[in-house]
């Protein structure tokens, strides 16, 4: 009874005990001790203190032999203090246990017991505790190589999860930090080529997934079937889900320190579970340093390719995504070595893409940030000077030279600001506050190195050589001289030099320009900037229009866009270089012979403007008419009627260009000029101009491209426009609409809105007869249009005007009579054939009246 037991402690306690004794005196304290805590308030120390119980147990166990660790009195010691710690054992047993009652099954269950109590703090297991177990067996794990203890240390580990899996709560669970590392060793040990630890290793990873399931998720999610516990096997999500940025670290480094393993199969075990890892979008990443660290001290022992690809893309993604943190901790372990290793450089550069985002975000972080971002635990940020010699180190790598092109000229310009603002503000303030930036770095002199490095990685090494015989280099780092020596910069970049120093072409500074150039595009947008143009900026753009680089010439027209949408180009005098308003004609750019006698800027860019619809290139000609169009609508007639009816006559030939995207842009221009049109400046030349292109309006709603010609509901137009065009707005149908008003042609504006093409011909022709020659001849000249159905209305409004001809009219058109003839020849049968007849009509109508017309004239559509 729990009496006989208290007092046979007691007596034992005062004499000399023998082994009997010894394992009847244990029984007591357990049984004690379940008497104990059946009691609702009740402690041991009532009755016997614990403290001489536990010193006098741990006697028992230190007396027992090392040899025999299965023996009865050290199960007993065992299982009592489990029982002196915590009564009640939630341990779930494995079926293959419960029944066992060989000594070591015993003395198993007796240890597994006594880690389960040891775990428990109040009404569930601590995973501080857990951790601290853990600490202490996966040494044993990973560093032994007996198959045995390896199997033993995962049979503990897999009990231990699974005991708390029964618990809806567990305490401390923030304060466990080794899921991460006991996820990528288990997963390791999942693909180990022994079975018994495979098995071991994904049942125990089995049970972790469960907890991490458990009690990280916001829902209640069943774990996976011990089958498919294996890391290939398992859902990739956990490793994004379940874990904490810092876990995901744990779980990489495990990952790669099996890479420098001398075993190659872990080493492949480990480049397969990596592989997984990133085979999706990597998540958030804790101990960026740590990870870089590794990386840098363990690259050259990962001798196995596959792995040495993974690592590499592994240091790759975390630059593009923590690009401060890995390039200061680079600085920070290149400084405290002090070996200069370049194989982290070599990788960061091995990746094309990759070196582009890096770079880019480099050239970002050379112009100095604000202070605040935003988040206060966003980390470290690198600043101008350490940019620079992360750059430095980047442009040392020689893979990347077509990569580097792209970067040349903004990363050029940049640099070279950044050496005018250090010797403007001054290189000690400039330099304050940098981290990890040693002794030996002058900030103006490795800015400069940084440039040099810059133009020798583009192929420049010749022109790097002529600045430094003409002294450059020294005159951009006195604070005295530093413009001269920008200006022998640039004037040196004009050529390009042999190793002689001798002139033998141009030097590319296109790219620099070009970049200037979108600078000062930019800078347009501000009204503040636009409002300052003056003659000496015109000149200046006026002379780049001379240049045959396209995106040179594109960026030009958008700044004249911009300035004419902020009114500078039309609504005002420009200033001379003192300020005052110019009321006298200027000459043009130098050397263009252009004369341009008006007061207003635009007069001095719209030559060049106008010429660019001629250019070769077809994408300046689309930049153009897009420029034109929106130039257009926001001029006035007041103060641009020259250039509009210039405009108008340019326009003329581009209204039948062959490509629908500038032939629809071209008629949106003229429709946009039309709208501008009233009845008072009709007048010559462009009043003839509007006459001239009316035959053309009236075909072109008959154009394939339903946008320039009439909408009809059943067409469906397939367009590959950017944006595409508001089919509801015609242009063809409003423009000839216009044009009617402007005329005051009240009646045929109505034909205009609402009738066919051959109507409208038919009804053009009737109420203007006395122009029936002008109209054969525009007629005429479309026959050589590139739509068939445009040169079939053609050849059938000629045949219209050539039937209604006098004699003596009619032997004055014979060069009509002649393209007639051969649009017989005409490539489309529909055309040719209508010409056929056409000529058939004539000819009869010249011997003998015609009876009735041919059924090619009473059909009113082709």
């Amino acid at each position: 009874s729990e009496r006989e037991a208290y007092e046979f402690i007691v007596d034992f306690l005062e004499q000399e005990q023998e082994q009997l004794d010894k394992l009847k005196f244990l029984r007591a304290v357990s049984m004690l001790s379940g008497a104990v805590h059946a009691q609702a308030d009740g402690t041991m120390d009532d009755f016997v203190p614990k403290a001489v119980l536990a010193k006098k147990i741990e006697a028992f166990i230190l007396e027992e032999p090392l040899e025999v660790l299965v023996g009865p009195l050290r199960q007993q010691a065992m299982l009592c203090i489990v029982a002196l710690r915590f009564l009640l054992c939630h341990f779930c047993w494995p079926p293959s246990l419960l029944h066992c009652t060989s000594p070591t099954c015993q003395t198993i269950q007796a240890l597994d017991d006594m880690v389960q109590a040891l775990m428990m703090e109040n009404a569930g297991p601590s995973m501080v505790m857990l951790q601290s177990f853990l600490e202490i067996i996966l040494p044993w794990l990973v560093e032994s190589e007996k198959v045995h203890e390896q199997t033993r240390a995962l049979g503990t580990i897999s009990r231990m999860l699974r005991s708390i899996c029964s618990f809806p709560e567990l305490s401390h669970v923030a304060e466990f930090s080794m899921s991460g590392k006991l996820m990528g060793t288990l997963g390791l040990f999942c693909m180990n080529s022994n079975y018994e630890i495979s098995m071991g290793a994904s049942e125990a990873l089995h049970y972790l997934f469960k907890v991490l399931v458990l009690h990280r998720s916001k829902w209640l999610e069943a774990g996976p079937d011990a089958s498919q516990t294996a890391w290939g096997r398992f859902p990739p999500q956990s490793f994004q889900k379940y874990l904490t940025p810092e876990e995901r670290a744990d779980v990489l480094v495990v990952s790669m320190g099996a890479l420098t393993s001398t075993s190659r199969h872990d080493a492949q075990a480990a480049s397969e579970m990596l592989r997984m890892i990133l085979k999706f979008s990597l998540p958030e990443i804790g101990k960026v340093p740590e990870i870089v660290t590794f990386i840098y001290l363990h690259i050259n022992s990962i001798t196995e390719a596959t792995a040495q690809e993974t690592v590499k893309k592994i240091l790759h993604l975390l630059a593009r995504t923590y690009t401060d943190e890995v390039i200061l901790t680079l600085f920070k372990i290149d400084d405290q070595s002090q070996r200069g290793a370049r194989k982290p450089w070599e990788i960061l550069a091995s990746f094309p893409k990759g070196y582009e985002v890096i770079m880019e975000y480099l050239l970002q972080r050379l112009s100095p940030q604000p202070e605040s971002r935003g988040d206060g635990d966003a980390g470290p940020a690198l600043r101008p000077l350490q940019a620079t010699r992360a750059i430095h180190e980047l442009l040392l790598e020689p893979s990347r030279k077509m990569e580097m092109q792209a970067f040349y000229s903004p990363l050029f310009m940049a640099l070279l600001f950044q050496i005018s603002t250090l010797l403007v503000e001054g290189a000690a303030e400039a330099f304050q506050d940098q981290q990890h930036v040693t002794e030996w770095v002058d900030p103006i002199s490795s800015t400069v190195e940084a440039l040099k490095v810059l133009m020798r990685s583009t192929g420049y090494s010749d022109l790097v050589s002529y600045i430094q015989k003409l002294r450059g280099w020294e005159l951009l780092t006195s604070p005295e001289r530093h413009h001269e020596g920008v200006a022998l910069l640039a004037r040196s970049m004009t050529y390009k030099w042999d190793p002689g120093f001798k002139v033998v072409g141009d030097f590319s500074f296109r790219p620099i320009i070009s970049y200037l150039l979108g600078v000062l595009v930019q800078l347009l947008w501000s009204p503040d900037m636009a409002a300052i143009v003056d003659e000496v900026t015109l000149r200046m753009l006026a002379s780049w229009f001379q240049c045959k680089e396209p995106a040179v010439v594109k960026l030009l027209l958008r700044a004249v866009e911009i300035l004419a949408m902020h009114g500078n180009m039309v609504s005002r005098p420009w200033a001379d270089s003192q300020g005052s308003p110019r009321d006298e004609a200027w000459n043009g750019a130098e050397g263009a012979g252009c004369p341009l006698s008006s007061p207003f800027p635009l007069r001095a860019l719209q030559p060049y403007v106008l010429n660019c619809c001629y250019s070769e290139d077809s994408g300046i000609v689309a930049e153009t008419f897009k420029m034109l169009k929106c130039l257009v609508e926001q001029l006035t007639w007041e103060h641009s009627s020259a250039f509009l009816i210039q405009l108008a006559f340019t326009l003329g030939p581009f209204l039948e260009e062959e490509s629908e995207l500038l032939r629809l842009m071209a008629f949106e221009s003229y429709g946009a000029l039309l709208a501008k049109v009233s009845r008072r400046v009709l007048v010559f030349p462009l009043r003839h101009q509007v006459f001239n292109l009316l035959i053309l309006l009236v075909l072109h709603l008959e154009d394939v491209n339903v946008s320039v010609a009439q909408v009809r509901p059943e067409v469906q137009p397939q367009l590959s426009l950017s944006p595409p065009p508001l089919l509801s707005l015609q242009i063809a149908r409003p423009a000839l609409c216009h044009t009617a008003t402007v005329l005051r042609w009240s009646k045929l504006k109505v034909i205009f809105a609402e009738k066919d093409t051959w109507t409208i011909l038919r009804a053009l022709l009737k109420k203007e007869a006395s122009k029936a020659l002008w109209f054969l001849k525009q007629s005429v000249t479309l026959f050589r249009s590139p739509q068939a159905p445009i040169r079939q209305a053609a050849v059938w409004f000629a045949g219209q005007i050539l039937q209604t001809l006098s004699d003596a009219e009619a032997r004055e058109v014979e060069e009509a009579f002649t393209a007639l003839r051969d649009m017989q020849e005409d490539p489309d049968p529909a055309v040719s054939c209508l010409a056929v007849q056409t000529f058939y009509v004539l000819e009869a109508k010249e011997k003998r009246p015609v009876a009735s017309s041919t059924s090619c004239f009473c059909i009113r559509r082709p």
